[in-house]
């Protein structure tokens, strides 16, 4: 049984969206994952899929999507992306798709782990970084902090967290978020929302006081689970 992780799918099925845009290593990326994940990931294996999993506006053009990922091998765990527009009511999707577990102010108990998680947002940088930018960061927070309480409270003995964008900004400065991770002792951070190579370098990679940060953005990773846990 192994935990694997792999982020930014953007699964297209019935909308036209390609994303060729951040290089020609995209072509035909969907069917790549599929293949990728059948012959990497078993049964009894456990996937965390780090936002931005479908193209679809609405359960409707997503949903296509959502089923090819939920016949794939392993038990899902999902976090919304910033694209995932289709993610509306959370009964509604539980509902649906029995055997994935969306993660929303909430935890997945993996053995004696537990898998928190949340969207996250911008950090603030030179860029942009207004105030309904701040609003967001700020909720964010709190809904990190709501996810890894329920973990503790739970008694899990160990955390990981699963989030959709980098914990920093682009010059890999400490956050709110960092600091969080270092305040709950959390053991590793997988994310992804970065594509391209000059992208990459944005993302904070590596051991940072005490937790390990993994991204996992699909073409970072070669459109391949990244395994997490033996």
């Amino acid at each position: 049984m192994s935990l694997y992780a792999i982020g930014d799918l953007h699964f297209s099925t019935l909308v036209n969206k390609p994303m060729d845009i951040f290089g020609n290593n995209w072509d035909d990326h969907q069917n790549k994952i599929i293949n990728n994940w059948q012959e990497i990931v078993k049964e009894e294996d456990t996937v965390l899929v780090l936002g931005d999993t479908s193209w679809g506006m609405n359960m409707n053009e997503a949903k296509e999507d959502l089923d090819i990922i939920n016949n794939l091998p392993g038990k899902k765990v999902f976090i919304k992306g910033n694209h995932d527009f289709w993610w509306s009511s959370l009964n509604k999707l539980k509902s649906t798709y029995e055997e994935i577990s969306f993660l929303q102010n909430s935890y997945y108990k993996y053995g004696n782990i537990g898998i928190c998680g949340t969207r996250g947002w911008l950090c603030p940088n030179e860029v942009k970084f207004d105030k309904d930018d701040e609003k967001i960061y700020k909720r964010e927070q709190l809904r990190l902090k709501m996810s890894l309480d329920s973990a503790v409270k739970d008694g899990c003995d160990e955390l990981i967290v699963i989030t959709h964008y980098p914990p920093t900004n682009d010059k890999l400065e400490t956050s709110e978020f960092t600091k969080i991770y270092e305040e709950y002792n959390v053991k590793k951070v997988i994310y992804g929302h970065l594509h391209g190579k000059e992208s990459f370098e944005m993302g904070l990679r590596g051991e940072r006081n005490g937790v390990e940060y993994i991204l996992a953005s699909s073409d970072y990773i070669d459109f391949k689970p990244i395994k997490i846990i033996e």
